[in-house]
């Protein structure tokens, strides 16, 4: 892909005109959050400038507005993500929120002592800590997939991990610690061929490829606006629609409800049972916007560009003496967690900062990855398709300059 493409896109996206520490910005911290572009920052300007309204309640002309707009983007993301219908699609803060709705609104009314979870060593926090509550407070069972020195799921214990006790299998598609795509197709399958239902973790997944819930046939899948370029705070959790029809809301309040009185309660239809109060109205309408703007990019091109651009990332910073990769996953997204000998990550994150280079260090919300490997904290370098190969040099630079600090 040609270097004026790239820059193209990059221009797009207005932080890349700020200087830290008076050097340009080479952001390398995706996994954790993208940059967003200027439609998104300028259609949450718009909404609050000339439409803020509250959405599904009132027949005047802002609120009508609003509530086009904010569903309009429900209608989006649905498309983008292959649901069969957009009331599959509930607007959650987030991941995290997606997953404890699951927790609460799905398992919790399904799951009996003695009954099990099963989730993988790979997880970040997000997928662990809800089933952990739950299956705790209700004497379950939360049974763990081992992981091997290559940072990949050890595939030959699944099948016997999957019981008639296990009520739900929630999976990451692609580590934020070490990057490790995980083959849903097979997981989805076997999964289903033992009737337990499955959730995936999507965290990681619309900004390093394409997703199609549909085809993956997987029950529940969750994503966050803020891993693909749109704005914090809001994310959206998929359901199949039969699925999500016995589910329970955990969350009451506005909105939620058709009839109330002291004795008895109606609920809305699907997806606003679970859409209790009045939502992040303005992030929503600006996460439409982002998507309408991923659609008109070469989206194909551009994450084939990210690939090479990582492969070349690896070459570069394995040239340097001290340097470790943790964990070698065959199929890996452009996410790498390592470790220069001798330096703890945070002094290599400081100094990369004095330089104009955003990397991630510490656990990454994923400890048991950390314990598994030994260390306490790595480097985490993560790639989007506004980097450039400059970015890459400024990292290898800041590092043979933290070497010459400390050694």
């Amino acid at each position: 892909m040609s270097v004026d493409i790239v820059k193209s896109v990059r221009d797009c996206f207005p932080i890349f005109k700020n200087k830290i520490n008076g050097k340009s910005l080479s952001y390398l911290d995706n996994a954790a959050i993208t940059q967003v572009p200027d439609v998104m920052i300028s259609s949450l300007d718009n909404f609050y400038r000339n439409i803020n309204a509250n959405v599904h309640r009132g027949a005047y002309s802002l609120s009508e507005l609003a509530t086009e707009k904010y569903e309009g983007t429900r209608i989006k993301i649905s498309k983008y993500i292959g649901a069969s219908d957009p009331s599959e699609c509930i607007f959650v803060k987030g991941t995290t929120e997606g997953i404890n709705l699951v927790s609460n609104s799905y398992l919790r009314p399904r799951l009996m002592p003695g009954d099990e979870v099963l989730i993988s060593y790979m997880e970040h926090h997000s997928n662990i800590v809800p089933w952990y509550l739950l299956c705790k407070e209700l004497k379950a069972k939360l049974k763990v997939i081992p992981i091997l020195q290559s940072g990949e799921l050890d595939y030959s214990v699944i099948p016997s991990l999957l019981t008639s006790r296990t009520k739900l299998f929630a999976i990451t598609h692609i580590s934020n610690s070490l990057g490790t795509v995980n083959d849903l197709k097979y997981l989805i399958n076997i999964s289903h061929s033992k009737n337990i239902p499955i959730l995936i973790d999507g965290a990681q997944s619309l900004s390093n490829g394409f997703i199609n819930v549909k085809e993956l046939d997987c029950d529940f899948y969750t994503l966050s606006s803020h891993k693909m370029f749109g704005p914090n705070g809001l994310g959206v959790l998929y359901v199949k629609k039969k699925i999500l029809e016995k589910m329970v809301p955990y969350q009451g309040g506005g909105d939620m409800i058709k009839q109330v009185s002291f004795s008895n309660i109606t609920w809305n239809d699907c997806p606003y049972k679970f859409e209790a109060g009045t939502p992040s109205i303005a992030n929503v309408v600006a996460f439409g916007e982002t998507i309408d703007f991923l659609k008109n990019l070469d989206l194909k091109s551009l994450f084939l560009y990210k690939k090479e651009l990582f492969d070349y990332a690896c070459s570069e910073l394995l040239k340097i003496p001290g340097v470790k990769f943790i964990g070698s996953p065959k199929h890996r997204a452009e996410i790498l967690s390592f470790i220069l000998e001798g330096i703890h990550p945070h002094d290599v994150g400081t100094i990369a900062n004095h330089y104009g280079v955003a990397v991630r260090t510490g656990h990454h919300c994923s400890m048991p990855v950390m314990d598994f490997f030994g260390v306490s904290s790595t480097v985490r370098m993560s790639l989007s398709i506004y980097n450039t190969e400059e970015d890459i040099s400024k990292l290898v630079y800041s590092i043979n300059k933290a070497k010459k600090v400390f050694f």
